[in-house]
C-alpha cells in the first residue's frame, strides 16, 4: 500500500473530473483537436526516397540529366531497380560522364530499370521476367539470394508512395 491508496479501490468516475482512489479529484482533462485541412499525409515518392538516402547521389545526378525527374514523381506506380553509388563506380572509367552528356542513351539504360507496377520481391520471383519501361526483358532469379539480371539485389521491397524500390549493387544494361 503506497500513502492512503487501497489496490483493490478503483476510480469511480470519468467524467467530468477523475476520481482518484481516496476520493481526490483531478482537473478535467482538455480536449485536443487536430484539423487536416485538405492535407494528403503519405509516404514519400521514389524520387523523394532516393534524393534522401546515402549512397544514390549518382542515380539522382543521372535521373535529372536524363529529364526523368517528374516522370518517376508522378503515381505510377513503378518498380525501380536502383544502383547504388557503387554500382555506378564499376562501370568503365568516363562510362558515366559520357552517358551524362547523351540524355537520350542515358534514358534509356535508366527506363531499363523500371518497369511499370509494383512488384514486391516474392512476386518478381513468381514472374521470372518482366518487361522494363525500356521494353526489354529483364530477368528474375531467385534460387540463390535475389538477383534482377547481372545484378544481385542488397535492399527489396522499399515501399514509396508511387511504386517499390529493389536496391541493385550493379548497373543491368540491356542485351
Amino acid at each position: 500500500m503506497v500513502g492512503n491508496a487501497h489496490p483493490t479501490k478503483l476510480p469511480t468516475t470519468i467524467d467530468p473530473r477523475i476520481s482518484i482512489g481516496d476520493g481526490g479529484q483531478c482537473p478535467p482533462y482538455k480536449t485536443l483537436e487536430f484539423k487536416l485541412y485538405n492535407q494528403k499525409l503519405s509516404m514519400p515518392t521514389i524520387v523523394d526516397i532516393a534524393v534522401n538516402n546515402e549512397g544514390f547521389s549518382t542515380l539522382v545526378a543521372a535521373v535529372q540529366a536524363a529529364g526523368l525527374v517528374e516522370a518517376l514523381q508522378s503515381p505510377g506506380p513503378f518498380t525501380v531497380f536502383a544502383p547504388t553509388d557503387d554500382a555506378f563506380a564499376k562501370l568503365p572509367p568516363g562510362t558515366v560522364q559520357t552517358l551524362v552528356q547523351n540524355p537520350p542513351q542515358l534514358g534509356r539504360i535508366l527506363k531499363f530499370h523500371v518497369v511499370s507496377g509494383k512488384y514486391t520481391k516474392d512476386e518478381l520471383i513468381k514472374l521470372g521476367t518482366v518487361v522494363s519501361l525500356e521494353g526489354s526483358p529483364i530477368p528474375i532469379d531467385g534460387t540463390e539470394g535475389f538477383e534482377v539480371k547481372n545484378a544481385t539485389v542488397l535492399a527489396a521491397d522499399i515501399e514509396a508512395d508511387n511504386g517499390i524500390i529493389h536496391v541493385l549493387d550493379n548497373v543491368i544494361l540491356m542485351g
